[in-house]
């Protein structure tokens, strides 16, 4: 059975660091590029980051640049997402995301991506 499971998420104080892991299960990540999205209450659904299939190509929002770091290590079959010096309006679930491709970039749309994790509560307190 193909899952993706994420990890890590957690109550943290404004300014603290949380580190998330999407592990696979059932299939290896190493042809897939990899993206983060997060859904707070009673807002849409956006792309946080992404990561090629290589891990040659990142992706960031503007909102967590210089604050969010996505990277992979195939052996682990695990793409993880530090994020640092959180904000509360960093508080939303996570969910990350998957799809096969060999392309030198990744996008950070949604529509794009085929397998779906679970979703880990993130919640940053002032």
């Amino acid at each position: 059975q193909w899952q993706l499971v994420e990890s890590g998420g957690g109550l943290v104080q404004s300014g603290g660091s949380l580190r998330l892991s999407c592990a696979a299960s059932g299939f290896t990540l190493n042809y897939y590029a990899v993206g983060w999205f997060r859904q707070a209450p009673g807002k849409e659904r956006e792309g946080v980051s992404c990561i090629s299939s290589s891990g040659g190509s990142t992706n960031y929002a503007d909102s967590v640049k210089g604050r969010f770091t996505v990277s992979r290590d195939n052996s682990r079959n695990t793409v993880d997402l530090q994020m640092s010096s959180l904000k509360p309006e960093d508080t939303a679930v996570y969910y990350c995301a998957a799809v096969g491709t060999l392309r030198a970039t990744c996008v950070m749309d949604g529509n794009e991506y085929d397998y779906w994790g679970q979703g880990t509560q993130v919640t940053v307190s002032s």
